[in-house]
């Protein structure tokens, strides 16, 4: 690959969407219904009762760095969003390795989302109809995959689409049975829930179960700043990013809290450690035992869940693999644009069979649950990370490039705080307990952490070949525009 075989400079559909389905791209990628079903519940294993409090935390580490990749996304609104903040903040290597790992983050969310939708729906078959197989959970991985794939090659305006009518409907059915679960569990309701009074006893008990937890509950947060990617297809991005970022943040964060309260309260905060993501404790079971035929419309919302933000990660990984390809920093090849749909098709169907190879390798190796699981802490390692340092290059940002602009709640404590908050979780995901108040997760789940490590190896000698060959590559990740 040489700087002269470059291809013609290729561009996505400028002006294509609006606040509406730039907001709701960020919550597709958010995931709330499945993330309120299996992602936040997979923490209940380690903080019990008290996993609102996890949620807390999660949103709190979250809005600030929300805070920070507003103020970035208001000057630099590029396709590269998180990699050219870092470029631009701090330095050019870390943008590259930024853009490594997010891209990975985005080809990652579709096997986890869609390892979801295959348990979820074979379990739900299973006790609806006796004869089929609790096991045969593939099949739905790969029609998700299909039908996210369809919905990519057709543009931005289908996909984002696509995904406000799932979001819109995922929301409101976990909302209206939030309330249903809070009036059910009427005297039983507590604010002991937001403490560290009914975490486990033993190794997660306290404040360490509640870190522990909000790994997971990190994990359902993931990808409030989805919006950032579709910079270069928004109208008037400096400001439509920024309010879709924070009011993704702060809508969902509300609809978690609220949710995991209410889940909590009515199944029991004490025996709350069980509470799983399918089977008669969980969501699904709650619904079905307490009014009926509503669990049709939870399971919906579950799958409806599972398939928007499958998109909204093929939409992340895609726009952020085409702004690295068109500057050379990754294959060519993945910055061709469709003619007709105007769509980044190489990069997408790339992570459609990426998809593929990742659900069904690991959940025939392990089980669905347990892939989901490890797919889910790789995430949180990476995503956690790359917003380490999106905090980081505010900060760089606003003290090196716009000392004029620069306001030190915003742009100073806010970045420290968000950075503070952010450490415990990843410190626990990537396995490095060196803290008493870190845990650590066991194998296989702890695999995650070597996994990555190994593909950041990767991408920093990529990195380092490329300094040596075609320095330039590197340097064009902090570009916001081809004409810059």
């Amino acid at each position: 690959m040489t700087d002269q075989t470059a291809p013609a400079p290729a561009t996505l559909r400028k002006d294509a969407i609006g606040l509406r389905e730039v907001l709701f791209q960020s919550i597709t990628d958010m995931a709330p219904a499945a993330a309120i079903a299996a992602s936040i519940p997979a923490g209940a294993a380690f903080a019990g009762g008290s996993l609102p409090l996890s949620v807390v935390f999660a949103l709190i580490a979250c809005l600030f760095c929300a805070v920070c990749i507003s103020e970035l996304a208001k000057h630099l609104p590029a396709a590269g969003s998180l990699a050219t903040y870092a470029a631009r903040g701090l330095h050019n290597g870390i943008g590259f390795l930024v853009a490594w790992a997010y891209t990975l983050v985005g080809v990652l969310i579709p096997p986890l989302v869609l390892l979801q939708l295959g348990f979820t729906t074979a379990a739900t078959l299973s006790s609806e109809f006796p004869g089929y197989p609790a096991d045969l959970w593939w099949p739905w991985t790969v029609l998700g995959a299909l039908i996210v794939m369809v919905a990519g090659l057709y543009g931005i305006r289908t996909s984002t689409r696509l995904g406000t009518i799932l979001g819109i409907f995922e929301i409101g059915v976990f909302a209206v049975l939030g309330v249903l679960l809070v009036l059910h569990a009427g005297s039983d309701n507590t604010l002991s829930v937001f403490t560290t009074a009914h975490t486990p006893n033993g190794e997660y008990h306290g404040l360490t179960g509640v870190i522990a937890g909000s790994v997971f509950t990190i994990l359902a947060f993931g990808g409030f700043e989805g919006a950032a990617p579709l910079a270069e297809e928004a109208r008037d991005p400096r400001r439509t990013i920024r309010r879709a970022v924070l009011g993704a943040t702060l809508i969902i964060g509300a609809l978690y809290i609220f949710t995991t309260y209410a889940v909590d309260v009515a199944f029991g905060p004490d025996s709350f450690l069980t509470f799983t993501s399918s089977g008669p404790d969980s969501w699904e079971g709650l619904a079905r035992s307490l009014y009926g035929v509503f669990w049709v419309l939870v399971f919906l919302a579950i799958v409806n869940s599972t398939i928007a933000n499958a998109n909204a990660g093929v939409n992340v990984s895609s726009r952020t693999a085409y702004a690295m390809g068109r500057i050379g920093a990754f294959p060519y090849a993945l910055a061709r644009i469709g003619t007709k749909h105007r769509s980044p098709h190489v990069a997408i169907l790339i992570v459609t069979a990426a998809t593929i190879v990742v659900a069904l390798g690991l959940g025939f190796s392990y089980d669905p649950v347990t892939a989901f699981a490890m797919v889910g802490t790789g995430i949180v390692i990476l995503l956690v990370a790359n917003y380490i340092v999106a905090n980081a290059a505010c900060l760089g940002y606003f003290t090196r490039r716009r000392r004029e602009e620069l306001n030190v709640f915003l742009h100073i404590i806010i970045p420290v705080l968000g950075i503070a908050a952010f450490v415990p979780a990843w410190l626990t995901a990537a396995g490095l307990p060196v803290f008493s108040f870190v845990p650590h997760l066991t194998p296989p789940i702890s695999y995650a952490g070597p996994a990555v490590a190994v593909w950041m190896v990767l991408g920093l000698l990529v990195m380092i070949w490329l300094y040596v060959r075609h320095p330039q590559r590197v340097a064009d990740v902090a570009r916001v525009h081809l004409d810059e």
